[in-house]
């Protein structure tokens, strides 16, 4: 059996080792979930640049323990002023493109986040100095840190398509090649932006230094974001979506769109109608698959910009998902060859001393988003507009539009009291893999740490995979493999653990206060405790 880390006096995971140590020591210095999430996103930005960045959006739910609903903080930003169909057409694209400064095309929106969030922080308690939450950041982007192995894979598999992007090479290959696992990597301008902020404010990212900076160099590389556009941006509290399981005993709770939350939830909401067989048997893993598939029909029909979408609620109204049940072979797999959707992201949970909880991804879509990297301020914009459609019925670019994102996280609230925040990275799996986790452990029972490392599938594409078969890990029985196959899966096994199974991990909150972490052996991750 592996171990569960647990703790009583607060815990972070996340997944790279060195953020999740400075999100604990945030919770050691008496700072709040919220004021340790801030830290840990500020030192992921650094230690794991090709997942995420100042440059790209972020979502939150926020809990404050028992039943109560969290709170849920989207930031996420809008297409550019100048971002319109035409932009586009005379460039010669008849679609948007997925690196370079036309695939910037979004205001980077976390940086918003971080600073509401730490507003509702300090209705809790006195705040922390926002200086002692970016230290760590800077202190990592000035000295430097050893490049993780997926860092160094992706930029030696990602070169040929980001080397020519501007700024690209600059911070990623300043010796001309991709850095080696190990290799010390160091970020001088980021670290000279993250000062910037920590002395002007998380506002001056917008409106300041930082904001002037940032829109000089995406004007002067052809970005339609514009000066104006990151003076308009902040950040919403929206309520979040919310579903309950009988059959499991819980309530969960995700993000409206333009993410992919419903999905996650109508996942859910149609396994809570089955019957799962045994944990990580053939009937687990197919039902599960063709829940994704009918979850995924709904999302690439309406999820979008929220204005454009009908509301959510009536794809998790119990008679719409009995008849999405109803319409489940439970013996045949469906065919599939929907729009998919990859990316990388990154997720972390962290509950404090208090019980407060935070579920927080953050993202730049593809591995090192856009690949545009401002020279002024070392950041790295997101390419999440890239998903924008020139024309059609679904997902169209217009100025102040926000694109359809796969970002989701998760919160869940048991009858018995337990309080589950959990989450991963992984583009297209991301729904799929909060449905393994959390039917692990709430239909079969499975510790925290074995639901998270247990053999994982994934449906479709991800960052770094483009075919639409189901992958399933070979840690998986041969006979649950063939029968897969024969049941009509186009089946292909992967290795034992991979990446792009995402990067997931889970904080479990007991009545008694007893917290259980978990986080991904796929990832370079920890979970780290107080």
């Amino acid at each position: 059996m592996l171990e569960t880390p647990m703790s009583l006096g607060g815990m972070v995971t996340a997944p790279h080792h060195l953020a999740a140590h400075v999100g604990r020591d945030v919770l050691r210095d008496g700072g709040t979930a919220i004021e340790a999430a801030v830290a840990t996103a500020a030192a992921l930005a650094v230690v794991y640049p090709h997942m995420t960045g100042l440059g790209g959006d972020g979502f939150w739910l926020i809990g404050r323990g028992g039943s109560e609903p969290p709170r849920s903080l989207h930031a996420t930003g809008r297409a550019g002023r100048k971002a319109v169909p035409g932009l586009y057409e005379e460039n010669g694209l008849n679609s948007v493109p997925w690196r370079g400064p036309l695939a910037a095309l979004t205001v980077p929106g976390t940086v918003s986040g971080w600073e509401a969030a730490l507003a509702l922080s300090a209705q809790w308690q006195p705040p922390l100095p926002l200086e002692r939450l970016l230290e760590p950041a800077i202190h990592y982007a000035e000295a430097g840190f050893p490049v993780t192995r997926s860092q160094a894979r992706l930029c030696t598999a990602k070169r040929a398509e980001l080397v020519d992007v501007p700024g690209f090479s600059d911070v990623f290959m300043p010796e001309g090649r991709p850095p080696e696992e190990g290799e010390i990597f160091r970020q001088p301008a980021l670290a000279r932006t993250l000062r910037q902020l920590a002395r002007n404010g998380l506002r001056d990212f917008y409106e300041g230094e930082v904001a002037a900076q940032l829109a000089a160099d995406l004007e002067a590389t052809g970005s339609p974001v514009t000066a104006e556009d990151l003076a308009t941006h902040k950040a919403e509290w929206l309520e979040p979506l919310a579903l309950e399981l009988p059959h499991a005993g819980a309530t969960v709770w995700n993000t409206r769109p333009p993410t992919q939350g419903l999905v996650s939830l109508m996942i859910l909401g149609i396994a809570d109608r089955l019957d799962l067989g045994v944990e990580s048997s053939f009937r687990h893993v197919h039902c599960l698959v063709e829940a994704s598939k009918r979850a995924f029909a709904v999302r690439d029909r309406h999820i979008a910009d929220r204005t454009t979408v009908p509301a959510p609620e009536q794809f998790l109204a119990c008679e719409f998902l009995d008849r999405e049940r109803r319409l489940i072979d439970t013996a045949r797999a469906a065919t599939w060859g929907e729009q998919t959707h990859p990316g990388d992201t990154i997720w972390m949970g962290v509950t404090d001393h208090a019980g407060r909880t935070v579920s927080f991804i953050q993202s730049l879509y593809y591995e090192f988003g856009s690949g545009l990297v401002s020279p002024q301020t070392g950041i790295t914009l997101q390419n999440r507009g890239a998903s924008f459609r020139l024309s059609g019925n679904w997902n169209i670019l217009a100025p102040g539009r926000q694109p359809f994102t796969t970002l989701n996280p998760a919160m869940a609230a048991f009858r018995d009291g337990r309080q589950l925040t959990y989450g991963t990275m992984g583009g297209e799996g991301q729904p799929q893999t909060q449905a393994a986790i959390f039917t692990r452990l709430a239909r079969f029972g499975l510790p925290l740490q074995e639901a998270v490392t247990a053999p994982r599938w994934l449906l479709g594409k991800t960052w770094g995979e483009g075919s639409l078969s189901l992958k399933i890990e070979s840690r998986f029985d041969d006979d649950v493999i063939t029968a897969l196959r024969e049941a009509g899966h186009d089946v292909e096994v992967t290795g034992p653990f991979e990446d792009f199974m995402g990067h997931a991990g889970a904080i479990l909150r007991q009545p008694d206060g007893v917290l259980r972490g978990a986080t991904d052996p796929r990832s370079d991750g920890a979970v780290s405790a107080i």
